[in-house]
């Protein structure tokens, strides 16, 4: 997903430029041409690894093509199928290595060996919906393996899904009834459910039965139009007139704004939350990123307005005062939560961003330097760092931070592109103009129409 972190999205939050992709793949998967949906939904999985419904539908179209069923899928053990060599180039490129495990299970949808793989790459990521699909899958194509149910019903109740649990340990317990850890998992995990939806009940003040649960539990985690969120909104904002110290309610509400990309009112309502919460870091770390998202979208507007209007003098004043009031006010935020937490490559990451963006180079080497740590941002740290190593006039440092990372990425997504121009860049500005073609070309020959990438390469043929 660009230079950002991998992160599980809704339709709600697909880039603009693939939402027509999304729609064709559907249409596809309805007029029952499953290969013509696959095409579509893994370009979709290559830019955004996040997009679960894409993966679930591509998952449905390849069960179409390759007439696989429940209980089909190939006698493998963990590993075989690829799966090991995929796990290896995890370690180095988890993007390409979900780009490959959907061309494996493209032929074999139910193949335990790769889905358990994805489920691993998924927790590493923190793509945890995407873990339990993949777990999911796997024990739907191989129901007489215990193995694979028990490693599923475990990690729900890692995450706390009691309810999913018991429905795990309920189905081992239905093909073999002398399985006594699934016998005590279910009995353990149904009790903390009810539980549960003990507490749910007595904060909200809604009762259901454990069948209505369940269909709330599944509408919380389908994704929803823009329409159907604000109708949610809706809802939501009448409940929490009624009560408004009512924790549940609050925290939906404030991901239902989140979801219609509302910052503003999602900061207010995590950071009501957050105070509910009796200080939930988690929620505060929310409420922080949504009043970020709030000033950048403010800024984007006057942007748009300044541009729109360029003789107006107020307003292009007033766009300088606010940008520069936004880079000062960003720095001081990430310095507060590192202090919090010095040991979060992250927020040390978010800290050097910050000094980069405010002219502070030197400022900003030391926190990006403790941010490679992050093998799940490295990448981006690298290519900031290289950046900044270049605005202090250190090229050959720049050149080595942009060439470690270029090198790390074997797959050329968007991200190694930007890496590679980068270098290209600085490779033309040192008077080494063999090796900054180099990197152009190599952009060049899978995508034309990268930035200007065309005119450099084939200007140089007219030299």
């Amino acid at each position: 997903m660009s230079d950002q972190e991998i992160r599980e999205i809704t339709e709600v939050e697909l880039p603009a430029n693939l939402k027509d992709h999304w729609k064709s793949a559907k249409a596809s998967v309805e007029r029952n041409n499953p290969g013509y949906a696959i095409k579509f939904l893994q370009a979709i999985l290559k830019e955004v690894p996040g997009f679960l419904n894409a993966r679930k539908l591509v998952r449905q179209a390849a069960i179409m093509a390759t007439g696989a069923s429940p209980g089909s899928a190939k006698k493998s053990m963990f590993g075989s199928g690829g799966g090991g060599a995929i796990s290896r180039q995890a370690k180095k490129d988890a993007p390409g290595a979900l780009v490959a495990i959907e061309k494996e299970l493209e032929k074999d949808p139910f193949n335990l060996g790769i889905n358990e793989t994805l489920h691993d790459i998924g927790l590493r990521l923190n793509l945890l919906d995407t873990a339990a699909f993949a777990l999911e899958t796997a024990r739907k194509g191989n129901p007489e393996n215990t193995k694979v149910a028990h490693k599923l019903a475990q990690f729900y109740v890692a995450r706390d899904m009691h309810m999913e649990a018991a429905s795990v340990y309920r189905d081992i317990v239905k093909n073999d009834p002398a399985d006594g850890a699934a016998v005590k998992g279910e009995k353990d995990s149904s009790a903390k459910a009810s539980m549960q939806q003990n507490l749910t009940d007595d904060n909200s003040g809604i009762k259901v039965d454990s069948a209505g649960a369940a269909e709330l539990e599944k509408a919380s985690r389908t994704a929803l139009t823009k329409d159907q969120l604000q109708d949610r909104a809706a809802e939501l904002v009448g409940e929490y007139q009624q009560d408004a110290n009512n924790l549940a309610v609050v925290k939906q509400l404030a991901n239902t704004y989140e979801q219609l990309e509302e910052w503003a009112n999602a900061y207010q309502f995590y950071d009501w939350a957050h105070q509910l919460s009796d200080g939930d870091v988690a929620l505060k770390n929310k409420a922080a990123s949504m009043k970020d998202n709030a000033a950048d979208q403010y800024i984007k507007d006057v942007t748009a307005a300044a541009e729109a209007d360029p003789d107006n003098e107020e307003l292009q004043a007033q766009l300088a005062e606010i940008s520069a009031s936004r880079v000062k006010e960003r720095v001081e935020e990430c310095e507060e939560r590192v202090k919090q937490n010095p040991t979060d490559p992250k927020l040390r990451y978010d800290l050097g961003l910050a000094y980069y963006d405010s002219g502070e180079h030197s400022e900003a080497i030391p926190h990006l330097q403790q941010a490679t740590r992050n093998p799940h941002i490295r990448t981006k740290v690298l290519l900031l760092l290289g950046r900044t190593f270049a605005a202090k006039g250190m090229t050959d440092l720049a050149i080595k931070q942009l060439s470690d990372a270029n090198s790390e990425l074997t797959v050329m997504d968007n991200v190694k592109k930007e890496i590679l121009y980068e270098l290209g860049c600085i490779y033309h500005e040192a008077g080494r103009k063999d090796e900054a073609l180099d990197c152009f070309k190599q952009i060049y020959e899978v995508d034309y129409g990268y930035r200007d990438v065309a005119a450099r390469v084939e200007g140089s043929y007219e030299d």
